[in-house]
């Protein structure tokens, strides 16, 4: 692990509500507690190896030293998520190209962070089964980044410098054998003619858990919170109503938050204290907001 990292105490905890559960601790050794062919779909974000700095724990895969350890730790991981997951069912993965700075490489350029991600399922036993490039703005990443690469200026300058702006990529996954109970999918088929397109346009990059909250200033901000609408379509797409959907890197409660809202169960693992606190008061506020009567259903008959 990085040099930067500070050693501290190790918690766990969990809370749970009507059809979920929040577990505070290191996934690696949480999910030892599920059983095996217990969770219907996994949906997540990992670490982008060392690109962000999530906590200063020394456990948090985005503090490995260097992308060797990370994807050894990772795939320790993998192999536990194969493990829990149904026969036949699959695992959605939302993953970036990592940029390289001159200051750590001499250079700057971009790693193949998603082939890495690819081959390391493979090698844990993983069917790579599919993917999708979900379209960003370069505008609004140029404007949120500041990436030279981006700039109008550098394109004047030295176009030579410039590059398209990084999309965000789906890669679905499957596990071995035969899926026993078939997936009947809340989806329409206007719905499937959009989505099973190779690039989903219009996912919001704005329409994430923490800006539809609108907290306080002293409450927990994820530093990038997986879009709503890719996690909304992954699970209406890949799991039935009731069914069991997991994140074993839960966050501030993204999938959680969307899978109780569609009438899923979820379970999902934080390490950090502070984002799991507040995935808990996300769960706990989609709970409350699934269990509303809704205004257009419609009345028993007289």
């Amino acid at each position: 692990m990085t040099d930067i990292i500070e050693h501290q105490p190790y918690v766990t905890d969990e809370a749970e509500g009507d059809g979920w559960r929040m577990l505070l601790g290191d996934s690696c050794e949480r999910l030892a507690e599920l059983d095996d062919d217990s969770v219907d779909l996994s949906v997540y974000s990992p670490p982008f190896a060392s690109l962000y700095t999530y906590s200063p724990s020394e456990r948090d895969l985005g503090n490995s030293s260097n992308d060797g350890e990370f994807f050894e730790h990772y795939k320790f991981l993998l192999r536990e998520l194969l493990r829990v997951t149904k026969p036949g069912r699959n695992s959605c993965v939302h993953v970036q190209q990592v940029t390289m700075a001159k200051a750590n490489y001499g250079y700057v350029g971009m790693s193949d962070f998603r082939g890495e991600v690819i081959r390391a399922h493979q090698e844990a036993g993983w069917i790579f089964y599919g993917e999708v490039t979900v379209d960003k703005d370069p505008q609004a990443q140029a404007i949120r980044t500041k990436a030279h690469c981006l700039m109008f200026q550098t394109l004047r300058r030295d176009s030579a410098a410039n590059r398209p702006a990084l999309a965000d990529y789906l890669l679905l996954f499957k596990k071995h054998g035969d899926n026993e109970v078939p997936i009947s999918p809340d989806v329409t088929n206007e719905e499937w003619i959009e989505w099973a397109h190779p690039i989903w346009h219009g996912i919001r990059e704005s329409n994430t858990l923490q800006y539809q909250s609108a907290r306080d200033n002293d409450d927990e901000r994820h530093i990038c919170p997986l879009q709503l609408e890719f996690i909304e379509r992954c699970v209406r797409l890949w799991s039935n109503p009731g069914e069991l959907v997991l994140s074993p890197f839960g966050g501030i409660g993204s999938e959680g938050h969307v899978s109780i809202l569609h009438k899923r169960r979820f379970i999902g693992c934080e390490l950090k204290p502070s984002y799991w606190a507040t995935a808990v008061k996300n769960l706990q506020l989609a709970e409350a907001t699934r269990d509303l009567p809704q205004l257009f259903d419609e009345s028993p008959e007289q």
